[in-house]
């Protein structure tokens, strides 16, 4: 052991940090797709393997060797979708913020004003806000529109008889990146009995991913803003504009340098700061 940490050095370090941040980061990206349930049965199929080598198992071991010996290949295809995109973000700045405060203070207007209209009308609608976990699997199942946020376009897609209207429309990086999405359902048995579809599927999310949801009820034209870990009744326009600035804050950070970040990660944030 004595030995074994005298020659340990920085690169060892480096190297553990960078894998860690490596991982890390995959795990954000999957996380809350179909893609995490898909890597969860791949380390099961190795884990299964390595009991196999141990006792011998030698039909379980052939058959199992050779799936894992192209494993490389079926990583790529079935998580082609995740690498796109994770190269498609480094490709364009992997260390800079997503938008700048003149572009928050665009979402948080449009969608404020669009959101106000909505209730006072009793137009039932879910407008759901991306962070840091990738909501692919949803925009799928949704129709892409990748368009600007304006109070007009939110508006027309939740009003009947707009096709677009049953379902919740997605932000992603400042853009309506979907409309008539689906969102699974919480089977939460505590939630309470006064919510109906549109609260259980944001509250549905929630469980999943990082991502936060304005909820507008049909029935009552009532506001309510959906975190992951609690549900915010928005009495006043100005309470909701509140809100989306604090949650849409992460969009203003400068990216840390790449050792700083990992090193919060494993160590956590210094005391000081």
């Amino acid at each position: 052991m004595l030995l074994l940490l005298q020659s340990f050095g920085w690169q060892d370090i480096l190297d553990i940090l960078i894998v860690s941040f490596i991982i890390y980061r995959i795990i954000i990206l999957i996380r809350g797709t179909g893609a995490f349930q898909v890597l969860i049965g791949l380390l099961i199929i190795f884990g299964v393997f390595s009991v196999a080598v141990l006792l011998k198992l030698h039909a379980t071991e052939f058959i199992l060797g050779n799936f894992l010996s192209s494993i490389i290949i079926v990583i790529i295809v079935l998580f082609r979708n995740e690498i796109r995109k994770a190269l498609i973000d480094v490709g364009r700045n992997p260390f800079a913020a997503a938008q700048s405060k003149l572009e928050k203070a665009g979402i948080i207007e449009e969608t404020s004003r669009a959101v106000s209209d909505l209730s006072l009308k009793k137009i039932g609608a879910i407008i759901v806000f991306e962070r840091k976990v990738f909501l692919g699997d949803y925009l799928k199942i949704g129709v892409k529109l990748d368009s600007i946020i304006s109070k007009e376009l939110l508006i027309g897609i939740f009003t009947p008889p707009s096709p677009l209207h049953d379902g919740a429309v997605i932000i992603q990086k400042g853009r309506i990146a979907a409309a008539s999405c689906y969102l699974p359902l919480s089977t939460d048995e505590k939630i309470d009995k006064k919510y109906g579809t549109r609260h259980r599927a944001a509250i549905g999310l929630s469980e999943l991913t990082d991502a936060f949801s304005i909820v507008i009820s049909e029935e009552t034209g009532k506001i309510s803003f959906v975190l992951p870990d609690k549900i915010v009744k928005i009495t006043h326009i100005e309470d909701l504009r509140n809100e989306l600035f604090n949650n849409l804050s992460y969009l203003e950070e400068k990216a840390k340098p790449l050792l700083k970040t990992v090193y919060e990660l494993i160590f956590g944030k210094s005391g000081n700061e």
